[in-house]
């Protein structure tokens, strides 16, 4: 038995690192299998996993964030390039943000791409991508010069794809734009190196949003690149808008789309292109692609692919454990809207709304086109429930791209952040800047739209696109990084009221040789005396264009205790952790010999 710095008895067994509120690295000590603790198979009696009320009650938190980023440092704008007057349809995609631990010392740091500039001789060309350090207490400096990133502008940029790929333990990013990827590697030594050409990416199409994740079980991160559709300066048709005389972007399906690639690891730091060997290639499986995620959608112990496509039906490849794909959204119920048509999709996510153990699909969409939740019911089925959900309450004048389930008031369930802005300069129904939404889960029945009452920048009209969460300053409490379209980036510091509750974080490292450090597609179920069970799932690329932080966070509620921790890594092996403090970070190594 050993004995934590908080005073905290801890049988042997699972290595947990415990990091203060403050950051400060503790004592490793240990803890064991929980005892009397059960959690239930995810959908099993879920009426006993249900809060005991049937009301669905009237949301009271009243949400607070502040935006930080001009006072903190971080002073960037995504620019699209439009003044050169193409009216590109390039530049209705914007950005999206990656938040990295890029130094390891704790901090979120953020990794921002900058889009780009049209010629006036039909030539595309990149800006430099922005790099902050986080250095504590709401200050960040710009590293962009110091790290290498600010000298590369050959490419217009779009997304960040965070990933360890070499498993060195420090975390590397890929751009995703026009002309191709770009891969930085992060030597460690606080610079990043282009290693693009010499890894074998050679995808030169427009590509949209990546993801990172281990999809044959060999212990190395795969890549899935999303692509777009075939604009060029020679494919650029005239597309009128509703007012006479004037010129506007032309909607996507004057384009036809492009397929999407996978790349597999070969283990030495390069890849090789996978795509039809691995399924993705196939009759009527190419859409224009754009939120991408990688996550274990059917809880099989693999890592499934989920991409938003614009105008035609998403994707859901399900994945065989081996890396072989079938593409089965339509079948599932997680393609297109409850009547049956092809949406806008732009933003994604995954997440236990209704706290029955099985994760569900969140997918931002055009306007006139509602938010589509599609609860998961089992046996790889979903069904569309947005309805049902209050969603479609808030009207269909919404472009939404970027989204985050995250419990902004540590109540105990998930909540969701929709950044908002059209992709045309001269809409007839919508505003081009349109305001965010933030919606409030009523104890797993209902969302309502909380934004018009927190005031600040909830409360007014931006470009958004991409968005990233994570625990920026180490309170405990998620904060939000919002990507626009020719404004600058929003770094917003959550100061919601917390009403005494508490919270725990957990990071996941994965040790398995079948599975990668990142540990995305686990599953960590949360037990807590008088609260419904949580289930969280490390997921990779979500949102649109962006990479969150790879911490879980819960919400604790009134409890300081968490009665038990249950991860279920990829691959299958079980890891129990618990009884344990609440309000600390706990860094989970995996037990390769609990299987």
């Amino acid at each position: 038995m050993v004995r934590s710095s908080r005073g905290q008895r801890l049988s042997a067994g699972a290595l947990v690192l415990v990091f203060a509120v403050v950051g400060c690295l503790q004592s490793e000590p240990t803890a064991g299998p929980a005892k009397g603790a059960s959690l239930k198979t995810p959908g099993e009696n879920d009426t006993a996993n249900a809060p005991e009320t049937t009301a669905v009650p009237v949301p009271d938190t009243v949400a607070s964030f502040r935006d930080r980023a001009a006072r903190s440092g971080v002073s960037f704008t995504y620019r699209n390039g439009q003044e050169a007057g193409y009216f590109s349809i390039v530049e209705s995609l914007g950005g999206g943000v990656g938040l990295l631990d890029w130094d390891r010392d704790g901090d979120l740091d953020l990794f921002l791409p900058a889009g780009g500039r049209f010629g006036a001789d039909e030539t595309i060309g990149g800006r430099p991508a922005g790099l902050f350090l986080n250095r504590g207490d709401w200050s960040f400096l710009d590293a962009s010069v110091q790290t290498g990133t600010a000298g590369e502008t050959a490419r217009y940029s779009h997304g960040a794809a965070v990933g360890d790929f070499d498993s060195d333990g420090f975390p590397d990013v890929l751009v995703t734009g026009f002309g191709g990827v770009v891969l930085w590697r992060n030597l460690g030594d606080g610079t990043f190196e282009n290693v693009t050409v010499v890894s074998g990416l050679t995808d030169t199409l427009w590509s949209s949003s990546a993801a990172w994740g281990d999809l044959d079980g060999d212990g190395h991160l795969d890549l899935y690149v999303a692509h777009y559709v075939n604009w060029s300066f020679k494919n650029n048709p005239y597309c009128p808008s509703k007012e006479t005389g004037k010129q506007d972007i032309c909607p996507p399906r004057q384009f036809r789309p492009l397929p999407d690639t996978l790349f597999l690891s070969n283990g030495d730091g390069s890849f090789r292109d996978a795509s039809e060997k691995s399924g993705l290639v196939q009759k009527g499986a190419t859409g224009k692609g754009l939120g991408v995620m990688m996550c274990d959608i059917d809880s099989d112990g693999d890592l499934d692919v989920y991409v938003c496509n614009d105008t035609v039906p998403n994707f859901l490849y399900r994945n065989d454990g081996r890396g072989q794909l079938e593409e089965v959204a339509m079948q599932s119920g997680a393609a297109v809207s409850e009547t049956g048509v092809p949406e806008g999709s732009m933003g994604v996510d995954l997440g236990d709304y209704n706290l029955d153990g099985r994760l569900d699909l969140w997918v931002t969409n055009y306007e006139r086109e509602s938010i589509a939740l599609y609860r998961n019911d089992g046996r790889g089925m979903f069904r569309h429930v947005s309805h049902i959900a209050g969603l479609t309450t808030v009207g269909g004048l919404f472009v939404g791209w970027g989204t985050s389930f995250f419990d902004f008031d540590l109540d105990g369930d998930e909540d969701v952040f929709v950044s908002n802005g059209h992709v045309i300069r001269h809409p007839s129904e919508a505003p081009v800047r349109q305001l965010p939404l933030l919606f409030e889960n009523t104890q797993g029945r209902r969302f309502a739209n909380v934004a018009p009452g927190a005031g600040g920048y909830l409360a007014k009209p931006h470009m958004g696109r991409g968005v990233a969460r994570g625990d920026l300053d180490g309170d405990g409490d998620i904060d939000l990084v919002i990507c626009h379209t020719n404004e600058p980036v929003s770094v917003l510091e959550n100061l919601t009221d917390r009403r005494g509750r508490h919270w725990l974080g957990v990071r996941l490292i994965g040790t398995s040789p079948e599975g990668s450090r990142d540990a995305a597609g686990a599953i960590v179920t949360l037990r807590v005396a008088g609260m419904p069970n949580q289930t969280r799932q490390v997921k990779s690329g979500t949102s649109y264009a962006s990479s969150n932080g790879p911490r879980l966070t819960f919400g604790l509620g009134d409890s300081t205790k968490v009665d038990l921790i249950r991860i279920r890594w990829p691959g299958g092996g079980v890891q129990d952790v618990g009884p344990i403090d609440g309000d600390q970070i706990l860094v989970i190594r995996q037990e390769i010999n609990n299987r």
